[in-house]
């Protein structure tokens, strides 16, 4: 879809997806290697009671999830900021997520492109938000 294709206040759903103990320990193995998601025993005595998704990685499945239901498609330029990122619960070993993404703003640049502003709300199976942040595209008008 275009920037003129979207409207201020529109909603969509994306479809979900399962977390499991070894999509956790790979990712962080690779790009948050810290003990709450790597090591259980450790873990299991922290604050958590046992390995969590890295932050990182919930930001990441969250932007796969949105970018995969094919709204932006071509259209889309690259991303410009992300803004107001919170990590407000663990995600835990077989959570499943889905987001709910809503415009939030957009705006006409000079040539023929504009910056569309989503809000990303990621929630998990038992309907408890675990991430909310604010991103933003240059998008085809």
């Amino acid at each position: 879809m275009k920037l003129d294709e979207f409207t201020i206040g529109q909603v969509f759903q994306t479809k979900s997806l399962k977390l499991t103990k070894e999509d956790i320990m790979r990712f962080a193995g690779e790009f948050d290697p810290q003990y709450m998601h790597l090591d259980e025993e450790k873990a299991k005595q922290g604050r958590f009671d046992g390995i969590i998704a890295s932050g990182i990685h919930t930001l990441a499945i969250s932007f796969k999830l949105w970018v995969e239901e094919g709204f932006y498609g071509e259209d889309v330029i690259a991303g410009t900021r992300m803004n107001n990122i919170k990590f407000i619960k663990p995600v835990y070993p077989e959570d499943e997520l889905h987001i709910i993404v809503e415009v939030i703003d957009k705006k006409a640049t000079k040539d023929e492109t504009g910056i569309l502003t989503v809000s990303l709300s990621t929630f998990n199976d038992r309907d408890e938000k675990v991430f909310e942040g604010d991103l933003s595209v240059l998008i085809k008008r």
